[in-house]
């Protein structure tokens, strides 16, 4: 089974981001009303009986159960009755903010990430429909230019940008819309009864190592400058978020310049992701095999560089864009153990010992003298065709054996996304 997420830009009326809106406003009230039960439930049992508070203390009966997503989604159908504003949102939408809860607790739980907090006004920025109409979207584009629409729960027919044509063999399974600063869009999940193996290693092997000096060098010495994204608009940022200071917070003046502001952090977004995937094709445009270090990027980003980790964007690139751009074009993506990639001599294997101002690999065991960066790309290219070479027992390099169903697959699958922009592939 495939399944994949596109997303496309919607064009709707008046009435429809009203409702839009409003289906925003009614899941961000549920979600808040959801967590302040977890909450409340949680400090009532946080506190021994012969040492609560002398203030106050939040006290439920002992029998009350934890509100998980199965007590409060009945408790959401009884609330129904009593509050009218909740029957004018679809009711499975509802469940999905719960079901979103759900998942932020138990990942709080399991201390993967933060507690989740609670929904300002305009924060909860988008919602899903997790059941399609039937006929949702037509066969043939509606409307001129290659526009057309589709069909969605409460809010009818939405125009919609189609970018790229949606292949007959996959069907929309459910539909996200999300708000951001430049509009409205609508992220279909989509799936086809295709199986799809995995790349089998094959061709060239590329090890590329990434940084913040150059954003990735190469095991055959090509060496890419990093972009500074943020920097380049970070004067007009930077003048944006001065004005809004001197502004009275909610006043319609105040609620321009933050739009302002959003669109900014999107233009930087968005020039960012386009950048990574143009270079993920050109790697892969010369390359059959492409070895990354494992790395936790999210550590590079809390330290001294974690501005410059966060506006490269080395965890998009590494953990997302790269492997999709391998899979899509048939290229083997693989990980390797990151620890002293730069402390070994690609030539004679020998440790060599550099700290990080030291730019320059030179070993005194066989005399190689090459730049750090590149010299690491080449340990990181020996170490993927390695493991290769011991899971399978088999050379790694060499000529591929195809298997043209599942080739004809993806030709019909990202055929039609040829002279279209890379950020939307």
């Amino acid at each position: 089974m495939l399944n994949m997420t596109w997303e496309f830009k919607l064009e709707p009326t008046a009435e429809q981001v009203c409702e839009i809106e409003h289906i925003l406003d009614v899941c961000r009230d549920v979600w808040n009303f959801a967590l302040r039960e977890r909450k409340d439930w949680l400090s009532s049992r946080k506190s021994p009986v012969n040492a609560c508070s002398i203030r106050q203390e939040f006290i439920l009966p002992a029998d009350e159960p934890f509100p998980s997503y199965h007590v409060q989604s009945k408790r959401l159908t009884v609330a129904k009755s009593k509050y009218p504003r909740l029957k004018t949102v679809n009711a499975q939408v509802l469940q999905q903010v719960l079901q979103k809860l759900e998942a932020s607790w138990e990942s709080w739980r399991l201390k993967r990430s933060g507690l989740p907090r609670f929904k300002k006004p305009n924060r909860m920025r988008s919602f899903v429909f997790p059941q399609m109409l039937k006929n949702c979207i037509p066969p043939t584009p509606l409307g001129k230019g290659g526009e057309g629409g589709i069909k969605l729960s409460q809010l009818g027919w939405v125009r919609v940008r189609w970018s790229r044509k949606i292949p007959n063999l996959f069907q929309a399974k459910q539909a996200r819309i999300v708000r951001k600063a430049s509009g409205y869009f609508v992220m279909l999940s989509l799936q086809a009864d295709v199986d799809i193996p995995d790349v089998a290693p094959h061709g060239h092997p590329v090890g590329i190592d990434v940084g913040l000096e150059y954003f990735l060098s190469t095991s055959d010495g090509e060496q890419v400058k990093r972009p500074r994204f943020f920097d380049n608009l970070h004067r007009k940022l930077k003048l944006l978020q001065r004005r809004l200071k001197n502004k009275q917070k909610g006043s319609a003046n105040w609620l321009k310049l933050q739009r302002k502001i959003a669109r900014v952090h999107q233009r930087i977004a968005d020039t960012r992701k386009d950048w990574h995937f143009k270079l993920a094709h050109r790697l892969c445009d010369s390359a059959g095999m492409i070895f990354v270090e494992d790395l936790d990027f999210r550590i590079m980003a809390k330290g001294m560089l974690g501005k410059h980790t966060l506006d490269a964007g080395l965890g998009q690139f590494v953990n997302q864009i790269l492997p999709w751009v391998c899979w899509k074009r048939d290229v083997y993506y693989g990980k390797v153990d990151a620890r002293g990639t730069s402390q070994e001599c690609p030539d004679c294997g020998a440790e060599v010992r550099k700290d990080l101002s030291t730019r320059i690999h030179y070993c005194h065991n066989c005399g190689s003298i090459k730049p750090r960066d590149v010299a690491s790309g080449q340990v990181i290219c020996t170490r993927g065709q390695r493991g290769i070479k011991n899971a399978c027992g088999v050379e790694a390099t060499g000529d591929r054996v195809t298997d043209s169903s599942w080739l004809a697959v993806k030709q019909e699958i990202f055929g039609a996304t040829q002279g279209i922009s890379t950020h939307n592939l």
